[in-house]
């Protein structure tokens, strides 16, 4: 991957509001990319930029997944918590309530 993508991977990911989450796929689908999400997902594996709210992307499912920029999804859960997404009782976020896919 180029930096090039990891740069416009990050711009997306900044423009998520608080409160609000974005899927690895819908990134990649955004960018052309149908079945690159596993290639955002290593894009922001990488990032060491603090101002990507990174913890903003979840999977297809609204599940949490564990990657070296927070530890475990414990983090990512609170860091979302305390942006006021709700989790359901099974643990994953509500998609159809809080992705944000608005690329404009």
């Amino acid at each position: 991957m180029t930096s090039d993508f990891y740069g416009t991977v990050y711009r997306m990911v900044r423009a998520v509001p608080r409160g609000r989450v974005t899927t690895y796929g819908s990134i990649a689908r955004a960018l052309s990319m149908p079945h690159g999400a596993r290639q955002v997902g290593w894009a922001l594996a990488a990032c060491e930029d603090d101002r990507v709210p990174a913890h903003r992307v979840v999977n297809a499912r609204g599940g949490l997944s564990p990657r070296a920029r927070f530890g475990w999804p414990e983090v990512q859960r609170a860091r979302l918590e305390r942006d006021g997404v709700v989790f359901e009782a099974d643990g994953r976020v509500s998609l159809e309530r809080y992705l944000w896919t608005d690329w404009r």
